[in-house]
This record gives C-alpha cells, sequence and structure tokens, in this order.
C-alpha cells in the first residue's frame, strides 16, 4: 500500500503569491479490485500551494507504489488528494485520475480541496 510518509516537501520559495502547480503522471497504473487485470491512466495534480510544495522524485514513488495495489479508480483518486493535502497543506488542490477505457467505456474521477 502506498505510504504517505514517502512524500517529501520543500518550502515553498514565494508562500505570499498564490501560483499554480501543475504535475502530470501520465504512466500511472494500479490494479482492477474486481478482476486482477491492470488499470492505466493519467493522474493530473494542480494545485496553489501554502508554506510547503511536493518534491517530485518522491511522488514518483509513491505513485509507483500504486502498481500492485488493488483499488477502484474512485478511491485512488480520493486517496491521492488525501494524502497530498496531508502532506503539504495547499491552499486548494484538484487531482484528476484520467483513465483509459477499459470495456467500451472512459472514466475520468476529479477530486478537490480548498483550504477553510
Amino acid at each position: 500500500m502506498p505510504s504517505p510518509s514517502t512524500l517529501e516537501t520543500f518550502p515553498n520559495p514565494r508562500p505570499g503569491r498564490d501560483y499554480e502547480i501543475a504535475i502530470g503522471c501520465p504512466e500511472f497504473t494500479s490494479v482492477c479490485p474486481m478482476t486482477g487485470l491492470p488499470d492505466f491512466g493519467e493522474i493530473r495534480v494542480t494545485y496553489v500551494p501554502g508554506d510547503r510544495c511536493i518534491e517530485l522524485k518522491s511522488l514518483k514513488y509513491y505513485f509507483v507504489d500504486f502498481r500492485n495495489r488493488g483499488i477502484f479508480y474512485e478511491a485512488v483518486t480520493n486517496q491521492i488528494l488525501d494524502d497530498l493535502v496531508a502532506a503539504c497543506q495547499p491552499v486548494r488542490m484538484t487531482v484528476v485520475g484520467d483513465f483509459s477505457v477499459r470495456g467500451g467505456i472512459k472514466t475520468v474521477v476529479t477530486a478537490t480541496y480548498t483550504a477553510a
């Protein structure tokens, strides 16, 4: 199971400015918990950082940890959002799971967070 503790952050170099960071992982893989077959898709993360930014190498390894995990599209997208928000406490964040066609059906899941 992917561990949010593998996610590393670094200080936001411009904490007084709202700016957007967009990250794409076009080779995301997990496993269908119903069939055991691999699922392929793209994970897109867009966020406005608070005091911390996500370190990309640790994010890559975090994503790789899903490779053999049986998890539904909806669950994986929301799990990624929860873990990233916990790691870096952004002003706002959106995670999009854009999954490849399977059985003639295309699925895109979008989860969002906005700080209170």
